[in-house]
């Protein structure tokens, strides 16, 4: 097949969508497929231009391990803030859609939504083309957003949500990450005879477990000690707050010996860190900042547990970090702050020790009961590695995407 996939974010950047997406894509490229992905030109979480790339308002192509990436001019705009935030979102809809409307035309076309406005431009194109169209939906917007407080419901939110049911309605297909999203899609618009679950995956190839980077953790003074890592976003919805006032909790309690890597950016970076160093907190915390993806593997090589949070909220007890399958993948225990699915696809694993979300006092008991049980650390291990290989392995994944891909293409009598 000839695919086109419309996804706000893709390699060099190292978030959920543009690994899930690259991951599928080479996989689909190897299967004898044609691949073109239109996509931003990297710039995420900060901003600004990776080296190597210029924003220019003719898009760009380049070919990735086989993949044709196409990168069209947005509005550049960092990871926080609203306004910059939306002209980036709405001109990335604009511009995706007008090149690939040049382009040679795909047997199927495939949106990621979030971002929103990255899922409307696969209906947009869809409805000019006729092409047949997957909607692939890895969080349901705007709820998500008014979780955490980033925007008011009232007119604008309404108008967004019904924008949101006409998406949904537009897709000859749906995929959704999780069974819970699929659950929420069906109870909004009647489209449950064509929603699709793909989790995410790991490659096992590449996760695997390793001992500890020694020259990692002495670079980042963390030799010696008990760590606890956290990588991905840290952003409004990640609730890293816990992580400050778990790391005073143990300070009182003079377990110097357990500290926190902090890995990656976000828009509430800045303001943890500053917490942090009011609180005196730079021994039990480090921040690394953002890492490439291939130095992740490294990163939870050197972790001696894994957390994985998001704010205590209804809605985000649909959610499924993808970092849950890479941790377990390298063989590495899971303090889990997440309720709902994601939490019991760890503990039927029995990779994970669980915590209610947002607490303090879970976490450093979860942590402590770590650090001081070697036995319980290696049995947790283990279970992680052999579930996730069983049933979380990207080729699968991929395959499955590919099923809906031909399902989408069949006859149909969607409404547009």
């Amino acid at each position: 097949m000839k695919i086109l996939f419309f996804c706000h974010y893709f390699p060099p950047e190292v978030n959920a969508p543009a690994s899930r997406t690259y991951e599928h894509a080479v996989r689909w490229v190897k299967a004898g497929h044609e691949v073109t992905v239109v996509t931003c030109v990297p710039n995420c979480p900060d901003g600004v231009v990776f080296e190597g790339y210029r924003n220019r308002l003719r898009s760009q192509a380049e070919v990735i391990d086989g993949i044709r990436v196409v990168r069209v001019w947005t509005w550049i705009a960092p990871n926080k803030g609203t306004i910059g935030r939306i002209l980036n979102y709405l001109s990335y809809m604009v511009s995706s859609v007008w090149s690939a409307w040049w382009l040679p035309r795909p047997d199927v076309e495939v949106s990621t939504s979030p971002q929103f406005f990255c899922g409307w431009a696969g209906v947009w194109y869809h409805w000019l083309t006729r092409v047949p169209f997957v909607g692939e939906i890895r969080d349901i917007w705007p709820e998500s957003i008014s979780a955490v407080g980033a925007m008011k419901k009232g007119l604008a939110t309404r108008f967004l949500e019904w924008m949101e049911r006409r998406m949904y309605l537009s897709a000859d297909q749906i995929v959704t990450v999780g069974h819970g999203y699929r659950e929420q899609i069906a109870a909004k618009v009647p489209v449950g005879d064509r929603i699709n679950v793909v989790m995410n995956g790991v490659d096992t190839n590449v996760f695997t477990p390793r001992p500890p980077d020694q020259e990692f953790l002495t670079r980042w003074g963390l030799s010696g000690k008990f760590v606890c890592s956290y990588a991905g976003t840290i952003g409004m919805a990640h609730g890293l707050e816990v992580v400050i006032r778990a790391a005073q909790r143990l300070k009182d309690l003079g377990r110097s010996d357990i500290a926190f890597l902090i890995v990656g950016d976000g828009a509430r970076r800045e303001e943890l860190q500053r917490q942090a160093r009011e609180q005196g907190l730079g021994d039990l915390i480090v921040w690394t900042g953002r890492m490439s993806r291939d130095q992740m593997p490294t990163v939870l090589a050197s972790s001696d547990a894994c957390l994985v949070h998001l704010r205590k909220t209804e809605l985000f007890e649909t959610v499924v970090p993808s970092k849950i399958f890479e941790t377990m993948a390298m063989g590495r225990p899971i303090i889990m702050g997440v309720r709902g699915e994601s939490r019991q696809i760890v503990m039927d694993a029995g990779a994970a020790i669980e915590m209610e979300p947002e607490s303090e006092v879970d976490l450093v008991h979860a942590l402590t009961r770590l650090a001081d049980d070697p036995e319980l650390r290696s049995r947790l291990s283990s279970s992680a590695r052999e579930y996730v290989t069983t049933h979380y392995h990207r080729d699968r994944q991929a395959a499955r995407m590919l099923d809906v891909f031909h399902k989408a293409t069949q006859p149909s009598e969607n409404a547009p």
